[in-house]
């Protein structure tokens, strides 16, 4: 071992046993909550997503399965790939009108890569709520809903449920009781995928879906 790392490791050492500083009190107020009314988290939300390119479907007001498979034809999406073992998977096969076809994602990746990323179809998947200061939504991703959902097909379609949205992230983490249970892998989404070049010319879908519809339920 070298001199200069035995002064190193001596020094940290020494670090050590200086006593710390007392921590400050904890205190959240100031990002628990806004305060916001339901429709104020709505707009907020929809203002910031759709500064970045998020489109939204509104089908509160009716079938929102018989909406999304409208905007899918009138968008020429030839397919639609969705988790078969989530509330979510069952509610749409059950009132699925045909057209265009539902692809299940019912097999290990592997099993079906070439034509999952050569299809030009859309992913589909739930939300665990949004976030409205920062315009995200909250994807709780898991062996029956895998993140591929949302990062593979070109169109990734989220369904949000109105009543789930939360003014702060620290709201939604207490609101949610994320310190007991995380995923593996958990994701906030704000729009599609964009990147940007040493120029700062902005591009979509390099990375992961040229679009986002967020279908609000």
């Amino acid at each position: 071992m070298s001199d200069a790392r035995n002064a190193i490791l001596g020094r940290l050492r020494a670090a050590g046993d200086i006593a710390k500083s007392a921590l400050p009190a904890e205190d959240f107020t100031v990002v628990a909550s806004r305060g916001w009314s339901p429709e104020a988290k709505l707009t907020r939300l929809r203002a910031a997503m759709e500064a970045v390119h998020t489109e939204f479907l509104d089908a509160r007001s009716g079938d929102w399965v018989a909406m999304l498979r409208d905007w899918l034809v009138q968008e020429a999406l030839p397919s639609l790939i969705y988790a078969p073992n989530t509330p979510l998977g069952a509610h749409l096969a059950a009132g699925w009108p045909g057209e265009p076809p539902l692809i299940p994602y019912d097999k290990a990746m592997n099993d079906w890569k070439p034509e999952l990323f050569a299809t030009q179809g859309a992913g589909i998947t739930a939300t665990r709520g949004g976030i409205a200061e920062t315009g995200s939504l909250i994807l709780w991703t898991d062996a029956d809903q895998p993140r591929t959902l949302s990062l593979v097909p070109p169109v990734h379609i989220a369904v949000l449920d109105v009543n789930q949205l939360h003014d702060t992230m620290w709201q939604a983490m207490q609101d949610q009781g994320w310190a007991a249970e995380l995923p593996t892998n958990l994701l906030l989404v704000s729009g599609p995928s964009k990147t940007a070049d040493i120029e700062q010319t902005l591009a979509y879908g390099v990375h992961g879906p040229k679009r986002l519809l967020v279908v609000l339920v």
